[in-house]
C-alpha cells in the first residue's frame, strides 16, 4: 500500500453538508422542531435525548429531509427488533420506510431503508447519502471488527446522524468514537488534546506507542486541569444532549415522568461460602463472580416469587445463561430470549410481549436493553452489575415518557454484592453529574451561538 493509500483509507469526507430543513412533519413538539433544525443545518450530529423524547421521529424527519433534498437513499441503522418500530412509526407520521435484511433496496426510486446493525455487512456504502444510527452507543458494545466495519461504513457519507439516549458516565471514549464516527477528532487525538494519563504523562499521539500506555494504564485518565470548559464546548460544537424540552428552551408539558419506584431485595444464601463463617461483601471481579454463580437459584426464587404473585406483565433482567434457564423455569407463561436464538425468534417474542401473549419476558440489557419501547409494562425485575448504562436502558424501556402507570423495579442481591451495588449507585451519580455537565455548556454554547448570531447580522460593512 503506498502512503497515498494510506492516507487516503484514513481521511473522511471534506466539506460541509447542512442544509436547511425543507420538511416538518406534522406533529412535532417545539424542542423537536429545534433538534431537527440544527441536526440538518450541522449535516453531521449526534442528538443524546433521554428516553421517550422521540428521537424516532427526529431521525425519520432527517431521513425524509435528506431523501427529498437529494433524491438519493438513506440507512437507517438500528439495534435487534428496533428496526419494525421505526417501520411503523414511519407509517403514523406518513414517511415511507423499507426494512432490508439482505442489502438489497427495493423499488425504482430513492428511498429510506431501515436495518439492523448485524446486517451492515450486506450493504454498501456507495448506495446511501445519508445514514442514522440509532442507539448509537450500543456500538461500542461490538467486538473490535464490528465497530470498525461501522465507522468505516459511514467515512464517505455526507450526512450523518447519531442518536442515543445517554453516554456511559465519564466514558470519554465513547465520545471520542462519536465524535471520529461523524468526521470529527478521532478517540486518540481527544485523549491527546484534553486527557492525561493518571501518571501525570500526556497521551502522545494516535500510534501504537501511544495505544500501548493507555492500555498500560488501563484506560485510566482524567481531563486536564485547564481544559474542561474547552472540552465540552469541543463536545457541544457536534452534539446536543437533553433530558427534558427545558434543557433546550422548550416547555416541559407533557413531558413528566411517571413516578419511579426501586425496591431492594437481598437474600441470603443457602450455600455457606466454605471460607468465611458468614458471607462478607466480595471483593474484586472473581470474587463476586464467584457469589453471584454461588446465589443463582435463591435469587431466581425471589424474582420467580415477585412475578408469580402479580397480575401485571413483567421485564425479568438477567445477566447470565443460568440465571436465564434458572428463571425461565420458575416464572409461570414465560419467554427467554438470549443470544443463541434466531434473530426470527428474538423479533417474534419482542412482538409477543408487546400484544401481551406472553405474561414475563426474560432476557439480558446487552440484547433488548436498547430502542425498544414497552410503556404497556410497568414492572421490572433485575439483577445488578457493574454496568450503570446496562442498568439506566434496561428499565427506560418501561420509565419513560408515554409511561402512564409509576414503574416498579425489584433489585435482588446478595448480602455479598454489597460492592456491586455501591459502585452502581457510584455511576449513577458520576452519570449524573456528566449529563448536568453536558447541558450547562450546551447553554453557554446556545448563548455564544446567538450572540455569534446577532452580531453577524448587525455589523456594518467596512465601507459604511
Amino acid at each position: 500500500m503506498s502512503y497515498n493509500t494510506f492516507l487516503k483509507s484514513k481521511s473522511q469526507l471534506a466539506g460541509s453538508f447542512g442544509f436547511k430543513p425543507t420538511y416538518e412533519p406534522e406533529g412535532m413538539f417545539e424542542f423537536q422542531k429545534r433538534l431537527l433544525h440544527w441536526s440538518l443545518i450541522k449535516g453531521r450530529a449526534a442528538i443524546f435525548a433521554d428516553c421517550g423524547l422521540g428521537k424516532t421521529f427526529i431521525q425519520l424527519a432527517f431521513a425524509e429531509n435528506i431523501l427529498r433534498k437529494k433524491n438519493k437513499n438513506v440507512l437507517i441503522l438500528t439495534p435487534l427488533a428496533v428496526s419494525h418500530q421505526t417501520v411503523k412509526e414511519g407509517q403514523k407520521f406518513g414517511i415511507n420506510v423499507t426494512r432490508s435484511d439482505d442489502g438489497k433496496i427495493p423499488g425504482g426510486g430513492a428511498s429510506i431503508v431501515v436495518t439492523n446493525y448485524e446486517r451492515l455487512h450486506y450493504f454498501d456504502p456507495k448506495d446511501f447519502v445519508g445514514v442514522v444510527c440509532d442507539e448509537s452507543s450500543i456500538l461500542k458494545n461490538f467486538k473490535g471488527a464490528t465497530k470498525k466495519m461501522i465507522t468505516e461504513f459511514v467515512r464517505l457519507i455526507p450526512y450523518r446522524l447519531l442518536c442515543t439516549a445517554t453516554a456511559a458516565p465519564n466514558d470519554y471514549i465513547e465520545l471520542g468514537t462519536s465524535s471520529e464516527a461523524l468526521g470529527d477528532l478521532g478517540y486518540m487525538d481527544m485523549l491527546q488534546k484534553f486527557f492525561k494519563a493518571n501518571d501525570g504523562s500526556y497521551a502522545q499521539g494516535g500510534g501504537a506507542t501511544s495505544r500501548t500506555r493507555w492500555s498500560q494504564f488501563g484506560g485510566k485518565f482524567r481531563m486536564k486541569p485547564h481544559a474542561e470548559r474547552d472540552f465540552w464546548r469541543w463536545v457541544c460544537s457536534w452534539s446536543r444532549a437533553i433530558r427534558k424540552p427545558s434543557d433546550i428552551g422548550c416547555p416541559d408539558k407533557g413531558f413528566k415522568l411517571p413516578k419511579l419506584s426501586t425496591r431492594l431485595h437481598i437474600v441470603e444464601s443457602k450455600t455457606a461460602n466454605p471460607e468465611f463463617l458468614f458471607d462478607l461483601p466480595a471483593h474484586g471481579l472473581a470474587e463476586q463472580r464467584s457469589e453471584r454463580t454461588r446465589t443463582v437459584e435463591e435469587r431466581c426464587e425471589k424474582a420467580a416469587d415477585i412475578v408469580n404473585s402479580e397480575d401485571d406483565q413483567f421485564v425479568s433482567w438477567c445477566h447470565t445463561n443460568k440465571e436465564g434457564d434458572s428463571l425461565e423455569s420458575m416464572i409461570d407463561n414465560s419467554v427467554q430470549v438470549s443470544g443463541s436464538d434466531s434473530d426470527e425468534f428474538k423479533e417474534e417474542s419482542f412482538r409477543a410481549f408487546e400484544t401481551g401473549e406472553i405474561k414475563a419476558l426474560i432476557t439480558k440489557p446487552t440484547i433488548a436493553g436498547f430502542g425498544l419501547n414497552w410503556q404497556h409494562c410497568h414492572r421490572q425485575t433485575f439483577f445488578p452489575s457493574h454496568s450503570f448504562e446496562q442498568y439506566y436502558q434496561a428499565i427506560r424501556r418501561s420509565w419513560r415518557f408515554g409511561q402512564k402507570k409509576p414503574v416498579t423495579i425489584d433489585v435482588i442481591s446478595s448480602e455479598g454484592e454489597a460492592n456491586v451495588l455501591k459502585n452502581l449507585q457510584r455511576k449513577a451519580a458520576a452519570a449524573s453529574e456528566m449529563f448536568d455537565s453536558l447541558v450547562a455548556h450546551m447553554h453557554e454554547e446556545l448563548k455564544i451561538e446567538k450572540q455569534d448570531i446577532y452580531t453577524e447580522l448587525n455589523t456594518l460593512p467596512k465601507w459604511l
